[in-house]
């Protein structure tokens, strides 16, 4: 199997529609977060922006973590399918849940980045500029909410866990990222 980055559009959103575990949510959002960096990447290089370097790590990042999430979920299925009587099993699920939060948080850290970066740039850039900056600030957003997302779901029965808390952040400073960058003054 090849990476994402090497497989064609059309067979990655075959592979995502299979009734398969994986690819998920996930990896589909740490995909919109490589598509989001792209587009500000582009957006930067047109402006003469020195962001577009930073851009492209984000968006080779955002590949890893797709990548990573391909498997992130199968500790936490096998840890389900332990017996019920077995007393290591809450313990385990709760381990591989934790552990399993760890690249949607990165993905949600990523695509806030994203965000915030964009919404700089689409800021400063003239029109025919601003609506790709746009599009992958708005693209990053949802790729942090949909992954912050995850993290809650993983680590709903720990609600004190830091990955939570920093999940969260990470969504705000998005939302708050395209909240500015939709501001009609920039």
């Amino acid at each position: 199997m090849h990476g994402f980055a090497d497989r064609p559009l059309a067979s990655l959103l075959e592979e995502f529609a299979a009734s398969t575990p994986a690819p998920g949510g996930g990896s589909a959002a740490a995909c919109a977060c490589a598509l989001a960096a792209t587009l500000v990447e582009m957006a930067a290089a047109l402006e003469g922006s020195g962001e577009g370097e930073r851009m492209r790590i984000l968006r080779e990042h955002a590949l890893e973590l797709a990548e990573r999430e391909l498997s992130s979920y199968a500790p936490v299925l096998e840890a389900r399918r332990l017996s019920r009587d077995d007393p290591a099993r809450p313990g385990r699920i709760e381990a591989a849940l934790a552990d399993a939060s760890a690249a949607p948080l990165a993905i949600a850290e990523a695509a806030s980045e994203v965000a915030e970066l964009g919404a700089g740039l689409a800021a400063q850039a003239g029109p025919a500029i601003r609506g790709d900056a746009l599009a992958g600030v708005l693209l990053a957003e949802a790729a942090a909410a949909a992954a912050a997302s995850l993290v809650e779901i993983n680590l709903e029965g720990q609600p004190d866990a830091e990955e939570l808390a920093r999940a969260h952040e990470a969504a705000a400073r998005a939302a708050a990222a395209r909240r500015t960058a939709l501001r009609p003054d920039g």
